[in-house]
């Protein structure tokens, strides 16, 4: 069964409290489970992680680029400001997939600018959480390849 990292950034962990007229009601524990289930049924073996440290988040980048772990990441705030964060992610070895619940083109002109989409294999924004199943059907499908 191949390994898949399904990292998450600053304030995801506040799913289902923080803003659920923008991120909806579910919980992280939720999206955790969707994401379990969703790797379950695609044969995949899945790993979800959040922080709100960007250290760590390095770390994690760098422990799946060493490993050759696809990433499915929703880098959230880090998106926007992070040149380490990206720099780490041209590092990767396997498709990364940038996921986001929310569409940023449609928020706040700050959101509008993603620092990591150059990097990331692929980008998936706009959909709530279903935007995690459409990012793991897609490492399912290039992993395949």
């Amino acid at each position: 069964m191949r390994s898949v990292y399904v990292f998450n950034g600053p304030n995801l962990s506040r799913l289902g409290t923080r803003e659920p007229d923008v991120y909806g009601a579910e919980t992280f524990a939720d999206l955790t489970a969707l994401c379990r289930e969703t790797g379950r049924e695609l044969g995949l073996s899945v790993e979800v992680r959040q922080t709100d440290d960007e250290a760590e988040m390095l770390g994690w980048l760098h422990e799946a680029a060493d490993g050759r772990v696809p990433v499915v990441l929703n880098p959230a705030a880090f998106t926007h400001y992070s040149y380490a964060l990206r720099d780490a992610i041209a590092q990767r070895t396997a498709p990364l997939v940038e996921v986001h619940i929310s569409n940023p083109a449609a928020r706040e002109e700050f959101r509008h600018n993603s620092v990591v989409a150059a990097v990331a294999t692929g980008t998936i924004a706009g959909f709530g959480l279903r935007s995690y199943v459409l990012a793991l059907q897609a490492i399912a499908e290039i992993s395949a390849e």
